[in-house]
């Protein structure tokens, strides 16, 4: 009996050759104007030698006020033709050595409090004690009724590229998912759930008509922050889990035409091990990693339980190490979810499932679950796995090691 993970599956008439998802994982490696680097060229062609059904593509900013450091990505005219080839030639990859076309989705942003220069919803009193703001750093409604116009603009030039789907971001603290929190702001964006949610449907309708119906829209949420309530989304005031206002938000996004749910939680600017459980490194998390799997696992049930039609990509797998494609397997045949989804552990070991598919899977190369490649960005520095890449294990040493 073939394997769950290995079958395709159709969303909205896109065939996925797998069940593989290699998920956003921002290197902080483009060039100023947002075109990619070989650095960034490299890491997207050894993804798509790697066999996974769907590639994702890392936040990708939608104006310049929005990124986060200035090498993330971000796509405008200028940079076009460098993503019409980055994609053309992830595809031939993908094709001559693993005899399958992936799907490709980019994601959209707008980093927020996380951007160069902070760009808040309301003053958050627990993620200000990591990084302050002051009240001029609070975006007006004014400016936020400008970004769908972004998002939409951003969006046909994905299409352009060659992309095949739009993550709407709303995850990790960005300015979509602050606002769901903003329980106390003034005006059409705070208060009610209606105003909280306004800006991400506005953005999902404008991409809605700025793209073709065959273009996938999918979002990369925060079901939950795990931050009290009321500086935290979908969590009550003591931090426990809390699904009633997310799921009234997936029902209006699904409402929206949303395919894909890529699931996570929490926020790695402030409870890193929420959303990325590991096993060791200088920050010691307050719970065993167990907890945050269990929590993933209980998360992606209710959501697909909930809405059984919607397309769900289960995230924190990349922590299971020896046992990652048989938790993947089971997820997958167990029902809580429709595609496993690995971040970490295709920068480490990007050839992990084509090897796993050709019998010469091998643990030992497989993501640590350290957190170096995150403490390279938190260091200003590129990302990448400080363990098993040569070049990031020395940037590792001589920016980080040293430096402290």
């Amino acid at each position: 009996m073939e394997k769950m993970i290995n079958t395709p599956i159709a969303v909205n008439g896109k065939e996925f050759p797998n069940r593989v998802v290699f998920q956003p994982m921002e290197g902080c490696d483009c060039n100023e104007d947002g075109s990619p680097t070989e650095l960034t060229i490299a890491k997207y062609l050894s993804a798509a030698r790697g066999g996974a059904g769907i590639i994702w593509i890392e936040a990708t900013a939608v104006c310049p006020e929005g990124r986060t450091n200035s090498r993330q990505m971000m796509l405008t005219e200028e940079t076009l033709p460098a993503y019409k080839k980055l994609v053309a030639d992830m595809r031939k990859a993908a094709m001559e050595e693993c005899g399958i076309s992936p799907v490709l989705i980019i994601q959209l942003t707008h980093s927020g409090r996380q951007s160069i220069v902070p760009m808040i919803a309301y003053r958050h009193p627990i993620y200000e004690e990591r990084r302050p703001a002051t009240d001029e750093n609070i975006v007006s409604d004014e400016y936020l009724d400008t970004i769908p116009a972004m998002y939409a603009k951003t969006a046909r030039l994905a299409v352009e590229a060659g992309f095949d789907g739009v993550d709407i971001k709303s995850c990790h603290g960005y300015l979509f998912q602050e606002l769901l929190s903003a329980f106390d702001r003034p005006g059409r964006y705070g208060g009610s759930l209606e105003n909280r949610t306004r800006l991400y449907l506005d953005c999902f309708r404008a991409v809605r008509e700025a793209v073709s119906p065959d273009i996938l829209l999918t979002s990369r949420l925060s079901v939950a922050d795990m931050v009290p309530k009321p500086y935290g989304f979908g969590t009550t005031e003591q931090n426990e889990l809390d699904f009633t206002e997310p799921d009234l938000l997936i029902e209006k996004l699904i409402g929206e035409g949303m395919q894909i749910l890529n699931v996570t939680i929490g926020n790695p600017y402030y409870n890193p091990h929420i959303n990325r459980p590991y096993r060791k490194g200088g920050y010691i998390p307050p719970e065993l990693p167990e907890e945050g799997l269990a929590r993933f696992i209980t998360v992606e049930k209710h959501i697909k339980e909930k809405f059984p039609g919607l397309s769900v990509v289960g995230s924190g797998l990349s922590y299971y190490r020896n046992d990652l494609l048989e938790q993947s397997e089971r997820q997958l045949q167990e029902g809580v979810c429709d595609f496993v989804g690995y971040g970490r552990m295709w920068l480490a070991y990007p050839m992990f499932y084509r090897e796993y598919k050709d019998g010469q899977f091998a643990a030992k190369k497989c993501c640590l679950a350290c957190s170096k490649c995150t403490e390279l960005m938190r260091n200003k520095q590129v990302s990448g796995c400080a363990i098993f890449n040569e070049y990031y294990r020395e940037l590792y040493r001589q920016k980080v090691q040293q430096k402290n």
